[in-house]
């Protein structure tokens, strides 16, 4: 199993409005574990957590995105402006033994 860690650091005001923007967006995928923000160590931290069965089925996660499907075009509409929400992100990849 392959666990991901999508990282953002928000500008400050903004970490709960991210991330309840990802829980709305986000509703019906399989894959989403959790919706974390910090309670402790680096401020204004948003970690959305999923999982994949292994990497090959993390790659074909993405095709979706690039699906030009009404529901891609509902999601983008949805994520209009989010990018003006953070300073900066990363992405942390874990394998589960």
């Amino acid at each position: 199993m392959i666990i991901v860690h999508d990282i953002f650091i928000c500008k400050p005001g903004n970490a709960s409005k991210l991330a309840k923007l990802f829980k709305e967006v986000m509703t019906g995928n399989s894959e989403l574990v959790n919706i974390m923000t910090d309670m402790t160590g680096q401020f204004n931290k948003v970690v959305m957590v999923s999982q994949y069965e292994n990497l090959t089925a993390y790659e074909q996660s993405w095709e979706k995105y690039k699906e030009d499907s009404e529901a891609m075009k509902k999601m983008k509409e949805a994520m209009a402006g989010y990018h003006d929400m953070y300073l900066t992100g990363s992405r942390e990849i874990y394998q589960v033994w």
